[in-house]
């Protein structure tokens, strides 16, 4: 089984994990001043217990960011897609009615989009997907950096699923 296509992308965006620092000195300035010099943080402060909880939870939101991924693989047995850690898909291109690199546009953010125009959307960045449509009436979105590559295999693998968008 060797693969022809095969992409990871992460989240790379600048501004998402500045806005992610950003969130995350919170907590750590509060608990700096309410734990070491023992004053208070904010109007209205919570208590130490809370405040760490809220810590825990913004670092465990920072740590999900981290270790998310959406990997895209395409064989000569079908295309599979692992959104690590939350799905795995592996379909058979017996399955596949259609398949076509689109662009997307705006799906409502990034990650995991449900009820769209393209069925589930699974994306990282960008505006660039592969939109497969399954024989049993189900559609799926799978973003893509490389979009021409991708294009390439899917008629080289299979010309008759292949749609020009």
């Amino acid at each position: 089984m060797s693969i022809v296509f095969k992409e990871t992308q992460k989240f790379s965006q600048w501004w998402l994990w500045l806005l992610l620092l950003a969130i995350g000195v919170l907590p750590i300035t509060g608990l700096y001043k309410q734990l070491y010099l023992q004053e208070t943080f904010g109007d209205t402060p919570i208590s130490n217990l809370s405040l760490s909880i809220f810590g825990f939870f913004v670092f465990l939101l920072i740590a999900l960011f981290w270790i998310m991924k959406l990997k895209t693989q395409i064989n000569q047995h079908g295309i599979g897609m692992h959104f690590f850690p939350f799905v795995k898909k592996q379909v058979h291109w017996d399955q596949i009615k259609s398949a076509a690199v689109v662009n997307y546009g705006f799906v409502g953010g990034r990650g995991i989009r449900l009820f769209t125009s393209y069925g589930t959307v699974y994306n990282i960045k960008g505006n660039m997907g592969l939109a497969i449509v399954l024989t049993s009436g189900k559609k799926y979105l799978i973003g893509t950096q490389n979009p021409k590559q991708l294009t390439a295999v899917l008629e080289k693998l299979a010309p008759t699923t292949v749609t020009n968008s």
